[in-house]
């Protein structure tokens, strides 16, 4: 089943998102309410962070056809890392990122200009050895490094998360909120339900949240991804 979020305005772009691996950190509320805008969403009274690596594909706009296709090659593919954390604005809930790291120029420029994304330029290396499960994703910037492993079963299930569960509220997020230059802005997605696998996962360095949390991961989850994702327009809040 597709989901379609409530008075979602008309979608302006669509693209693929691939090979999708979730870390979820559980975070004291306290400590991470300062760094948001909006009031944090809990799950059984705790507070989340979750990194989120995967690699965007095929990114184009809706309208436009062939040529706007064209006209965004440059933006189009490139891998992604997340840092985003579970939020609420009224009845809505969604999720708030904290930063994002990717290794586009051109990206960086656009991206924060037009829904307020805390882009930054990074070197990514994402490889994932479909034989064997073997994954790894690895980020240097200037904030510092991320590195983590994880295995994948060959034989996994995949399948959505059940109801209720933390799964399914870490994973079944269609709004997202950004706040750049005290502007609150809000997008909202649309795609089917990830289908995923709870996997293990090292995290061998993390530099990116040592102001927010030093503990392990408490769970993480891998996809192999969600298509023809449409993308809202940003609305100021």
């Amino acid at each position: 089943m597709t989901r379609f979020p409530k008075a979602m305005p008309a979608a302006l772009f669509n693209a693929d998102w691939n090979d999708a691996l979730f870390i979820h950190f559980r975070v004291d509320p306290v400590v991470l309410q300062p760094l948001v805008p909006l009031e944090l969403d809990v799950f059984d009274g705790h507070a989340y962070i979750s990194l989120v690596a995967f690699t965007q594909a095929n990114l184009r706009p809706t309208i436009g056809g062939k040529f706007a296709a064209w006209l965004s090659g440059p933006l189009a593919t490139h891998p992604f890392l997340n840092v985003r954390t579970y939020v609420r604005r009224g009845e809505e809930r969604g999720i708030f990122f904290l930063a994002e790291w990717i290794p586009n120029r051109l990206a960086v420029l656009i991206g924060p200009r037009l829904y307020g994304l805390p882009y930054h330029l990074g070197r990514l290396n994402y490889a994932r050895n479909k034989k064997s499960g073997e994954m790894t994703r690895d980020v240097i910037c200037p904030a510092g490094e991320f590195h983590c492993s994880a295995m994948v079963d060959p034989e996994a299930v995949y399948q959505t998360c059940t109801a209720q569960t933390e799964a399914a509220f870490l994973l079944e997020r269609y709004t997202a909120f950004t706040c750049r230059n005290d502007i609150l802005r809000r997008f909202r997605i649309r795609h089917e339900p990830w289908l995923q696998a709870e996997v293990d996962v090292r995290v061998e360095r993390c530099d990116l949240l040592t102001r927010i949390t030093d503990v392990a991961p408490c769970s993480a989850h891998f996809s192999r991804g969600a298509k023809d994702v449409l993308i809202g327009k940003p609305e100021s809040l």
